[in-house]
């Protein structure tokens, strides 16, 4: 089954038909190092990394490049205002999206490209920009792209050129020959950060960083270039205008973009007090329900953040956990060993080959989750087993259900009591039937019950979960 996927380019959905037969490469716009890395950050990592486990799972040599933006104004900016190198910032802040990507299963890119071990490549494609006339050296000193010079502009963004004239305005420092041109080399001013370029000491602007990133890492023609949804215009319009001016050559032949994050129907602002940073969700929630959060929407689709979605989907996780529990480990498969005329796996792979569609497959293995319970309540184990080991193979492709269920069922959040606190008291208890203190077990129970404990009775004992 061939892949099809969206394309903000074409508009349309159009077949996967790589550049290399079995290769892919693909460009992801990463972050800019001057913050924590918040929940909109969080929704284009995940959507990516599902993106590329599918590629991956399908037997595509997948080539992933996410870069990091570790040189520009706001950068610099905050430096300043922390009274400390520029480096340093970035370094702290490249060292927690790590943390954050990795507690959310994000799988590291092949390669992650810092935009100030290219500067060489920036200055190399901003020459050849003025050499064939898409670009200027000022008077102030920057350099700028001639936007009038590029026939295609507007063409990712179906923003019309012209209108973009009427509305645009230039600064009073700035000497472009057009508003809509924008920087591709800024000239330093006395004591600012600068490398040395043709055009006097310098930094590269936003834009061109991407563009000579991609080409170093992955040619001048490429797969799939992704990224959030703010990126569409001016970001990636002007990567393909720098790039193509540049090489003569078609840049991505496909462009994905993931869909906004709003919190409680609102747009995600710090002036309205609405803004999160992914460490401060995962201190309230456990890393896969908000990864389960992310993908329980089509990557392309906006998805509004609120606790009741966040507690949603943890009722949602929490079934797949409790339909594993007690079955030991299983063993799950790679996704190349199924059988793609197996039923569940033939209509899981269909959603994914649909751009992708999470939900869609995540519908599948509900329905896997079912046949599990009635499995097992029928007493056949071995159908049971069977198809557990079915559920983690296909979840795994979506990057869930990696802890034990056991673990994942005992997972305290911020706040709650300790699993220390919670096995002293089931011991109490059951001391306290032993001595036929019954009222004393009862007492307990409530206790834990109160504080989002819920205790498990058996033969073999008693085991507990958080509600």
């Amino acid at each position: 089954m061939s892949i099809h996927i969206y394309n903000t380019l074409s508009r349309s959905k159009q077949p996967l038909n790589p550049i290399e037969p079995g290769k892919v490469k693909m460009y992801v716009c990463g972050m800019t190092v001057y913050d924590y890395c918040h929940l909109g950050h969080a929704r284009v990592l995940v959507a990516f990394d599902v993106i590329s486990r599918y590629l991956r799972a399908k037997g595509f040599e997948l080539t992933y490049v996410r870069n990091i933006t570790d040189i520009d104004d706001k950068i610099l900016r905050r430096a300043e205002e922390n009274n400390e190198p520029f480096e340093a910032l970035t370094s702290r802040f490249i060292q927690a999206m790590h943390e954050d990507a990795e507690r959310l299963g994000i799988e590291a890119p092949d390669a992650e490209p810092r935009a100030t071990a290219h500067i060489a490549d920036i200055v190399t494609m901003t020459a050849t920009l003025i050499d064939k006339g898409y670009a200027y050296h000022a008077e102030n000193g920057d350099v700028y792209y001639r936007v009038s010079r590029f026939d295609g502009y507007g063409k990712l963004s179906g923003k019309n050129p012209e209108e973009l004239l009427s509305g645009a305005r230039i600064a009073v420092d700035e000497a472009k020959e057009d508003p809509r041109d924008f920087a591709l080399w800024k000239a330093a001013k006395a004591g600012e950060v600068s490398w040395e370029s043709p055009w006097g000491a310098g930094r590269p602007g936003w834009h061109i960083e991407c563009s000579a990133m991609s080409t170093c890492c992955l040619g001048d023609n490429f797969d799939i270039h992704g990224g959030g949804p703010d990126l569409v215009f001016p970001h990636h319009e002007n990567e393909i205008a720098q790039s193509e001016a540049a090489t003569g050559k078609a840049y991505a032949n496909t462009w994905m973009h993931a869909g906004a994050v709003r919190v409680d129907n609102e747009k995600m602002s710090k002036s309205l007090g609405n803004f999160f940073t992914i460490r401060e969700i995962l201190d309230k929630y456990h890393p896969e329900v908000v990864r389960y959060f992310l993908i329980s929407s089509h990557y392309r689709s906006a998805i509004n953040y609120s606790e009741d979605n966040l507690q949603i989907a943890k009722q949602n996780l929490e079934r797949f956990y409790h339909a594993l529990k007690g079955l030991g480990n299983i063993a799950e498969r790679p996704y190349a060993e199924l059988d793609l005329a197996e039923p569940y796996v033939a209509r899981f792979d269909a959603a994914m080959a649909d751009d992708f569609n999470a939900p869609e497959a995540l519908a599948v293995l509900y329905e896997i989750v079912r046949d599990m319970n009635n499995a097992g309540a029928a007493g056949d184990t071995e159908r049971q087993q069977e198809l557990a080991a079915l559920l983690k193979s296909l979840a795994a492709v979506l990057g869930i259900l990696r802890t034990g269920a056991e673990e994942f069922l005992q997972t305290a959040t911020e706040g709650a009591i300790s699993a220390e606190e919670i096995d002293a008291l089931i011991a109490d208890r059951a001391q306290a039937k032993k001595d036929r203190d019954f009222a004393r077990a009862d007492q307990i129970r409530a206790e834990l019950t109160d504080r989002g404990v819920v205790l498990e009775d058996s033969r073999e004992g008693t085991t507990w979960r958080r509600a």
